[in-house]
């Protein structure tokens, strides 16, 4: 039987359908196995892998029980809500599930995908009482990012490289207990062997190469696809020219950034100097 390649730009559910045949296949599973533990019949089924169909959330949620996937396939639904994503977001959370590799600058605080519950509710109540986001939009976006975390509890995780201005650890977001709790989970996340975490110093000065988030994805076919956002805005870019051109500054930063363990000893005595502070 002739296995129909689909076109992971096809449509928004391509990469879903893509990732939910590929879990099947690897558990050694058949349609027909598979589709009574979905509740679903083969045919739905068959429509969702071919992406002509897109799924319901009780569909993802149980794919990712009977496939063991680790939350990825809930984690691609939630990206139907990009009402109250920034747009372009949702795109970026697709290829994040099926990139073999995430590369991430961040310019102004902690990366979404490294935050802890608190941290990232003090940044989106911040919008709120800045009146640029309801209360609704801001809990969906917690929500959305802290599902995105996912990938991470996956059974083959992606590498993540994450590089963080000074001003990420320096920016107090949230009060004292928040940032201190912050710091301690990057300090766990460090330790981790799919995650480098790298410090860039403000001593860089000019010599940082970015000044706005920028996020490169190694996908499975070694494509590399780079996302960056601007205000109220996030694209996905995916000219070669330009892609090589960023991760030549990304190599960069990543050699005149601290190093893993000046890191991480960095972390560890910014979260001292708060427990320190008085309240």
């Amino acid at each position: 039987m002739n296995k129909k390649t689909i076109d992971p730009e096809s449509s928004p559910w391509a990469p879903f359908a893509i990732q939910l045949r590929n879990s099947r296949e690897a558990k050694g599973l058949r349609q027909e196995d598979l589709a009574p533990l979905l509740k679903c019949s083969p045919s739905h089924l068959s429509y969702v892998e071919l992406a002509h169909r897109p799924p319901g959330r009780e569909l993802a949620e149980l794919a990712d029980i009977a496939l063991d996937t680790g939350g990825t396939l809930l984690l691609m639904w939630l990206q139907l809500r990009s009402a109250a994503i920034l747009e372009g977001f949702p795109e970026l959370s697709r290829y994040e599930a099926l990139a073999e590799q995430i590369r991430i600058f961040e310019a102004s605080h902690v990366t979404g995908l490294l935050q802890t519950r608190a941290y990232a509710t003090a940044l989106q109540m911040g919008y709120v009482r800045q009146g640029n986001a309801s209360r609704e939009l801001a809990e969906e976006r917690i929500e959305f990012r802290l599902a995105r975390q996912k990938i991470l509890e996956r059974t083959a995780p992606p590498l993540l490289h994450v590089v963080l201005d000074e001003a990420c650890i320096r920016r107090f977001i949230g009060g004292r207990d928040v940032m201190i709790e912050q710091l301690l989970h990057l300090e766990e996340l460090a330790t981790r062997p799919q995650v480098v975490i790298q410090v860039a110093p403000f001593a860089m000065g000019e010599n940082l190469p970015f000044t706005h988030m920028t996020c490169l994805l190694t996908m499975p076919n070694r494509k590399v696809l780079a996302y960056g956002e601007v205000e109220q805005r996030g694209y996905i870019d995916r000219d070669t020219k330009s892609t090589t051109a960023l991760t030549r500054s990304y190599d960069r930063l990543a050699v005149e950034a601290l190093g893993r363990t000046e890191t991480l000893a960095f972390i560890r005595a910014a979260r001292r100097d708060l427990e320190w502070m008085s309240t």
